[in-house]
């Protein structure tokens, strides 16, 4: 696998000479599809047309343009577009360390692996391991095709990984939305809630999550490809939008999940609670008669 990235990792004033490195596949086992002509199966090629005539146009009449105006543009040359770029820089320079936990996970992207040159293993190991002891993860800059990036390190495993950020003013204001308030929740249905939760909590394990979609695909394919009908997928029911009963709903999760879990313990029907009740009775009403005839032979004696 090719490096996206060569440079250093800068930790105070000391430089690790590192080479960045995808942590994802990304379009790796995806299945890709054309775009054909139902008519004879041939693939369908798009054209850049210019809307004012709807001419073809090649691309060296093609300029970038910003659109400051609804259609109003001001364009930009090359040279133009290369004097606003920053200068490009071959380090990640650690600008901070802050507490993971205090980051919004919204602003991470993209991983990377930071992989140590040869004869930076000492100096990676011992960033590494000062990073996991602090428990923080290290916030910095770099500049990657002209852009710069905003970027965190932390610890994972043996490796140091480097994961690309989004700026704030990426991310979009919650504000701009209307969220139901805490109020709206029952005593009742927060604790059914929440001990759903506790039935279906387990240690992660990503080999349990698999991408069934592709798998569906790919047999519909391979049918395809030896001439069998491809049967029509069944209709889910749709939630009609009315209001749902959530205690009824809640109570219903909480027994499927028992079943396939066998973690809680249900509650006790009514009938299960007056025999209960009628036994524990019976029992104290025992140990009464037990102790008294005690004292009376203790008196006697």
């Amino acid at each position: 696998m090719a490096s996206v990235w060569k440079g250093a990792l800068s930790f105070g004033l000391v430089n690790i000479p590192v080479r960045l490195y995808p942590a994802i596949r990304s379009g790796e086992g995806q299945i890709h599809f054309r775009q054909l002509h139902a008519a004879d199966m041939a693939p369908i090629r798009y054209e850049r047309v210019c809307t004012a005539d709807g001419e073809p146009v090649e691309w060296a009449d093609i300029v970038k343009g910003y659109e400051y105006a609804k259609g109003k543009y001001v364009a930009l040359s090359s040279a133009e577009l290369e004097s606003a770029a920053l200068e490009s820089s071959k380090a990640i320079e650690m600008l901070d360390f802050v507490k993971e936990e205090e980051i919004d996970p919204r602003f991470f992207d993209t991983p990377y692996y930071l992989v140590p040159e040869k004869g930076a293993e000492k100096a990676y190991a011992l960033l590494r391991q000062a990073v996991r002891a602090s428990g923080m993860v290290g916030i910095g800059k770099f500049t990657l095709r002209q852009k710069e990036q905003l970027a965190s390190v932390k610890a994972v495993g043996d490796a140091l990984v480097f994961e690309v950020m989004r700026f704030a003013s990426q991310l979009v204001d919650p504000g701009e939305f209307s969220f139901p308030t805490a109020g709206r929740v029952r005593p009742e249905e927060a604790r059914m809630a929440a001990q759903l939760i506790e039935n279906l909590a387990r240690p992660f394990d990503a080999d349990r999550y698999t991408d069934d979609y592709h798998a569906n695909l790919m047999r519909v394919i391979r049918a395809k490809l030896k001439g069998k009908k491809i049967a029509e997928p069944k209709a889910l029911p749709v939630e009609d939008g009315k209001v749902i009963d959530l205690v009824s709903r809640l109570r219903l999760s909480l027994d499927q999940t028992k079943r396939a879990t066998g973690r809680g313990r249900r509650a006790p029907s009514r009938a299960a609670a007056r025999t209960t009740s009628r036994t524990a009775r019976s029992r104290t009403a025992r140990s009464r008669t037990s102790r008294s005839r005690t004292s009376r032979s203790r008196r006697t004696a």
